[in-house]
């Protein structure tokens, strides 16, 4: 059985049957019984060991509306990919917006055809096209100010549409590169550094049962305040009938003694008294084993370099 699951890993278990499908047979002189691999029946998880929540709202009504009415905090909550398109995106249509009204006062006002005329004083000096237009305003918007194209004092409809194009630059570039600010600061990939053991176990320690797990810190800078909290998500049914699907209950790891705030310098082992007040007092080992229940840790913590 252990070269079986070095074999094929542990997302497979080995069972016993026999050709007839019921009882142990044997196949032959000096043979056993059948061997046959079937893959484990992979339990849905309610958060991912990334931290990741598997919720999906339903239909709740007017949902849009309120991700849109907190516009920001959605542009932050956005994956990457989408993030950037966003970026490009806002920024060509404005682009192209602007240069296209530079453009349209150029023609208006007939410039294309008199830009050049020598005693004829044009909007925007060198803008006859819909190109040089669209260089006129990247010029102006990025201050580059190379001074082949410029704005003149004989067009007043072109000094409004500057100081609107350079309040509407500021919102832009206020709104987005701060959104895309916001989202690399984020204190996500900090994760990434700590680690949890890969099982929980269940002992004596102190002379009490207790339910323990490990927690590490990889990096050498400190996470300041750093706290932990368990959560037991189970199903149960009231005693007036009503069933929750997902009741959350508290796992007491140290918060009455203080041992929940860690100093988290060398990895610490994280201990849950099962006492009389512990949800699990009432499970025994083969019962703990086929009871569905999952345990959800919540490290929260300020990262020392950034102070998120």
């Amino acid at each position: 059985m252990s070269a079986l699951r070095r074999k094929f890993g542990d997302d497979y278990q080995v069972v016993t049957t026999s050709s007839s499908g019921s009882g142990l047979q044997p196949q032959g002189p000096g043979q056993g019984p059948q061997q046959q691999l079937v893959p484990k029946k992979k339990r849905q998880r309610f958060v991912d060991k990334n931290g990741r929540c598997n919720v999906q709202h339903g239909n709740l009504g007017s949902e849009t509306s309120r991700y849109l009415s907190d516009l920001f905090t959605t542009l932050v909550d956005l994956k990457w990919r989408w993030n950037l398109f966003i970026f490009i995106l806002t920024y060509t249509v404005a682009w192209l917006f602007m240069a296209s009204m530079w453009w349209v006062i150029a023609y208006t006002r007939g410039d294309l055809n008199k830009a050049h005329v020598g005693n004829y004083t044009p909007c925007v000096a060198n803008v006859y096209n819909f190109p040089s237009a669209f260089l006129f305003f990247i010029e102006t918007e990025a201050t580059i100010g190379y001074g082949y194209r410029y704005i003149t004092d004989k067009c007043p409809e072109g000094i409004i549409l500057f100081l609107f194009q350079s309040i509407l630059g500021s919102i832009v570039d206020a709104f987005l590169i701060g959104c895309m600010f916001i989202k690399m600061s984020q204190p996500k990939k900090r994760a990434e550094t700590l680690m949890f053991s890969e099982h929980a176990v269940i002992s004596m320690r102190d002379g009490k049962l207790t339910l323990m797990f490990r927690v590490g810190n990889l990096r050498n800078s400190h996470m300041v305040s750093a706290q932990i909290r368990c959560k037991l998500l189970k199903s149960r049914q009231t005693p007036e009938g009503e069933f929750l699907p997902l009741d959350q209950l508290e796992l007491d790891v140290g918060f009455s003694t203080g041992a929940d705030q860690l100093f988290l310098v060398s990895p610490l082992t994280i201990c849950h008294v099962i006492d009389a007040k512990s949800p699990f007092y009432d499970l025994s080992q083969r019962s703990m084993q086929t009871e569905q229940f999952e345990i959800v840790v919540i490290l929260e913590g300020i990262v020392e370099t950034t102070g998120e």
